[in-house]
């Protein structure tokens, strides 16, 4: 397992403290979540990002009794 280092200033880890405090978690779990999170997110909203661009250029959409029936289902 690795160690990063990150710099805050005094009311950055207030808030951080705070929030673990209040969740009872550390604060390398607080902030590894929340780092987690944002990739996460992003990584979604560039998924939706690709099927808008996707669906706009073959505006074909199916309910789920038509792809039930489809696949004999």
């Amino acid at each position: 397992m690795s160690a990063l280092s990150i710099r805050l200033n005094d009311d950055e880890k207030k808030i951080i403290n705070a929030y673990a405090k209040f969740y009872n978690k550390t604060i390398t779990q607080v902030v590894k979540e929340a780092i987690l999170e944002k990739i996460e997110n992003e990584f979604d909203l560039n998924e939706l990002n690709k099927a808008i661009e996707e669906y706009e250029k073959n505006p074909v959409s199916y309910s789920s009794d038509e792809v039930w029936k489809m696949l004999g289902i």
